[in-house]
């Protein structure tokens, strides 16, 4: 069964192993306290009640007062995870051992990697996507979104293929035809990789408002509160166990598109300056980073509606700049993820 396709961490067959319960679990520790002191990494969403340990590029999952966690996001282990108890996220001494004994022995053979990006030039052919005519260098000039789009998707590839020429570096498309919105993350979904690879998926847009003083770039990612099934198998025999592990999943999915966002945006303003102003990281339910499975940001690169704002967006020195911000920003959570998840000590 490949469950691979399902989630970019997933390379192996699901296996459910059971430990033996003893009087330990009855001593409870708090795991934040304990994973700070031996140089364990917690993330706990106290919405979800999802967390995630780290330690050695290694990761084991769980969902709070759950009978089994998920290691590495491929080898279901019965053991009771931590809880939420009085404010405070409690394990116990077996939970504890475990993950310590897990994070120490396990091998290095298959480091997680990024193994492709998709960009995503927004709207395309007979879908211009936003434009507004302005007077730019004493001249009558329209910015069409899908120009944009295009012309830093194009730039935004080819620093990526520089500097990764061994990995999958793919565009929804390199010239001016139409896809619709389902064949773009039909292109994501289906793209091979290997079973320790990753994908990420970057769709680029130009906004635009009935406001003519809005600008501004920002980089929007999936609404936590909105759950994608992206566990479409049974794995564990168990509708509500099947449900959780998608619960995981997904929350792997936001997490990491947050963080993508995060990147992106300080790449883009260490290289526009004062030039155009950050609006933030925004979570919004788009059809694109709604459908496409795996971690993926849509990037809103400035308001062609604002004059100021759309002279810089015709401005082909502007656009390798904002191009080259968003290159080091996924370049810089490339790093982050190979370095935390590959299997280095």
């Amino acid at each position: 069964m490949n469950l691979k396709k399902h989630k970019f961490f997933i390379f192996s067959i699901l296996f459910f192993i059971s430990f033996p319960l003893c009087a330990q679990d009855t001593a409870l520790v708090n795991l934040l306290e304990k994973s700070q002191k031996e140089g364990m990494t917690l993330y706990w969403d106290p919405l979800s009640m999802n967390g995630v340990l780290e330690k050695n590029g290694h990761q084991i999952s769980f969902h709070s007062g759950d009978g089994f966690v998920l290691k590495d996001y491929s080898l279901l282990a019965s053991v009771n995870a931590p809880s939420l108890q009085d404010g405070k996220l409690m394990c116990s001494q077996t939970f504890l051992k475990d993950a310590e004994h897990f994070f120490l022995t396990e091998n290095n053979a298959n480091p997680y990697k990024i193994g492709a990006i998709l960009i995503d030039p927004g709207h395309g052919g007979k879908d211009p996507g936003a434009n507004a005519t302005h007077t730019i260098g004493g001249k009558k000039v329209t910015v069409r979104e899908k120009d944009v789009n295009l012309s830093v998707g194009l730039k935004l590839y080819d620093y990526l293929k520089k500097s990764y020429p061994d990995k999958k570096i793919l565009m929804t498309r390199s010239t001016d035809v139409f896809i619709s919105l389902a064949q773009r993350t039909e292109i994501a979904n289906s793209v091979k990789l290997a079973p320790n690879e990753a994908i990420l998926y970057v769709s680029v847009h130009v906004n635009a408002s009935l406001d003519t003083k809005a600008s501004g770039y920002e980089v929007w990612y999936l609404t936590p509160g909105y759950r994608r099934k992206v566990l479409n198998e049974d794995v564990s025999g168990d509708e509500n166990v099947n449900s959780i592990i998608n619960g995981i999943l997904e929350e792997e999915y936001t997490t990491e598109s947050i963080l993508i966002a995060k990147f992106i945006t300080e790449g883009i303003a260490a290289q526009v300056g004062s030039l155009s102003e950050s609006r933030g990281i925004k979570a919004e339910e788009w059809f694109v980073v709604r459908n496409a499975n795996m971690p993926s940001v849509l990037v809103e690169t400035g308001f062609l509606t604002n004059a100021k704002e759309a002279a810089l967006l015709a401005d082909d020195r502007y656009l390798q700049k904002l191009s080259f911000g968003i290159y080091n920003g996924l370049q810089a959570f490339v790093t982050h993820f190979e370095r935390s998840r590959g299997f280095t000590r």
